[in-house]
């Protein structure tokens, strides 16, 4: 019997991303015991830590983890603010549309971090939001990501509105984010004509 459950916990684990899945559990239940953010504009901190099982050949944490923690707070963040909720009862969903991410000093093992996510902007497709990896050790911002969230069924002022009861004004966009725009806006319109959609659409 103890044979058949490690064979069945051995296949789980080679077939799932086990451990993605208990992490975003663990987080959707500490952020049910944590008070609510009303201000959507709020930065929020999401504590990590390099583990083992984050690092890579050099032995600083893997290109490809920070884009899985960037995940995890993402969805802290939506949590404590009531984008996630809200989007699910405006049968609504967020997907994330486009991401960016620039590395600036690596984190090494056992390095505590914490990330850094705040909503820069929105528009009538998507949310906008910066993510910083800032390191515990002496407060340097290791690496920093762009995410376009897009909403999908909805829009984000809709989204907004039944959140908070209110018309919010969208700041103005910084410099950085403006190009970062234009790049994913040139790159769908050059994939467009490549795959000839745009003919077709003429």
């Amino acid at each position: 019997m103890l044979l058949l459950v490690l064979l069945a916990l051995l296949l789980l684990f080679c077939s799932l991303d086990v451990w993605y899945f208990l992490r975003g559990a663990q987080v959707f239940v500490q952020t049910l015991f944590q008070p609510r953010i009303w201000d959507i504009l709020a930065e929020q901190s999401f504590d990590g830590m390099v583990l083992p099982h984050d690092l890579d050949y050099m032995g600083h944490m893997n290109n490809s983890r920070y884009l899985r923690e960037c995940d995890f707070a993402r969805f802290h963040h939506c949590m404590r603010n009531g984008l996630f909720m809200g989007s699910r009862k405006l049968g609504a969903r967020m997907v994330v549309g486009a991401s960016t991410i620039r590395y600036r000093r690596s984190l090494a093992f056992r390095e505590a971090f914490e990330i850094r996510t705040k909503v820069v902007g929105w528009d009538d497709k998507a949310f906008y939001l910066e993510q910083r990896f800032v390191s515990k050790r002496d407060g340097f911002v290791s690496a920093v990501m762009l995410c376009r969230q897009n909403v999908v069924r909805s829009s984000p002022e809709t989204l907004i509105e039944f959140i908070c009861k209110k018309k919010i004004e969208c700041p103005e966009f910084p410099e950085d984010l403006k190009h970062w725009i234009s790049y994913i806006s040139a790159s769908s319109q050059a994939l467009r004509a490549e795959s000839g959609l745009e003919d077709k659409n003429k």
